[in-house]
């Protein structure tokens, strides 16, 4: 009986892994409470990401759980109590120590094409439309645009009030406390706790973006999870990469630095403001402001205008 429920136990985890680790996210930008996969893709780079982790890892790693299930329910029956009453010792057998160092090499080696696919493609810049440089300080980021020359660096931070303001505070509570500010400074304005900042990064839709990455002091990490980017912020050094959002995906995305930096490292939100390639002339045009902000995303990916001028 208790191997009968053993068995089905096992059977319904295994059920839960298959169908929870090939589920696609969420339409909605940005983390979603109670998800467990990937954020919904918005590149080319993160679409190969994603297919990469439902179509080569998650099968692989659903086959080895099995294997594993059902050996370890073989040997709980074959080699219980009852069954042997005088338990045999096995010290050595050749066989299975070839196996098991065989299999995870040659594991290893179906997946070696695809990864090294996937990384050069990440890797190598295509011809960049834009060019945006990205330097992490103690605790926010600045942005510039070298191909632009009217747009002065800005920097990003978050918005959130005072440490000594949020002791004893709820995260509803200092919301609400961060949105009865005037109209006029920083507001969440249904942006997420934590990942809202007050002046995002500003770029056009359907656009390859060169991103080169460096640090004024201490080691950042630029991360945007649906843009499929991570990519080190060093002092002394600039890293590139790249990405290319979908047409028709205009909106707001959401990342954080994700390389610990110190006491504030959890306070670095990175915010991508994704605007039609018209906005973003205009935007340009006008020194990087907008006569209207555009401050949020919404569940369909639209975005909500208010009237308050950003940079």
């Amino acid at each position: 009986m208790r191997i009968s429920r053993l068995a089905v136990s096992a059977g319904a985890t295994l059920a839960g892994l298959a169908t929870s680790s090939l589920a696609f996210a969420s339409n909605k930008n940005g983390p979603t409470d109670g998800d467990i996969g990937f954020q919904r893709s918005v590149t080319p780079v993160m679409d190969a990401i994603t297919s990469f982790n439902n179509y080569w890892l998650v099968p692989i790693m659903i086959a080895i759980v099995v294997f594993v299930t059902v050996l370890m329910i073989y040997i709980m029956v074959r080699f219980r109590e009852k069954a042997n009453p005088v338990p045999s010792k096995t010290t050595h057998h050749v066989g299975l120590e070839v196996a098991w160092t065989l299999i995870p090499v040659v594991i290893l080696a179906i997946l070696a094409y695809p990864s090294m696919k996937l990384l050069y493609f990440q890797d190598v810049i295509p011809e960049s439309e834009l060019v945006v440089k990205v330097t992490g300080d103690t605790w926010n980021w600045e942005y510039s645009y070298p191909d632009h020359e009217n747009i002065d660096p800005y920097v990003s931070s978050i918005v959130d009030i005072a440490t000594a303001d949020k002791f004893g505070l709820s995260h509803a509570q200092i919301i609400a406390k961060i949105d009865a500010r005037p109209a006029d400074e920083p507001r969440l304005d249904g942006r997420p706790y934590l990942f809202a900042s007050d002046a995002p990064l500003v770029v056009p839709v359907d656009t390859v973006v060169k991103v080169l990455v460096t640090s004024n002091n201490n080691i950042h990490a630029f991360a945007v999870p649906q843009f499929g980017v991570k990519i080190d912020a060093v002092p002394g050094r600039i890293n590139e990469t790249w990405f290319k959002v979908h047409a028709g995906e205009e909106g707001t995305y959401y990342g954080q630095c994700s390389e610990i930096c110190g006491i504030n490292h959890a306070f670095m939100p990175i915010e991508v403001m994704v605007v039609s390639k018209d906005e973003f002339k205009r935007w340009a045009a006008n020194g990087g402001s907008f006569a209207v902000q555009i401050s949020q995303n919404t569940g369909s990916g639209a975005l909500a205008i208010s009237s308050n001028t950003v940079q």
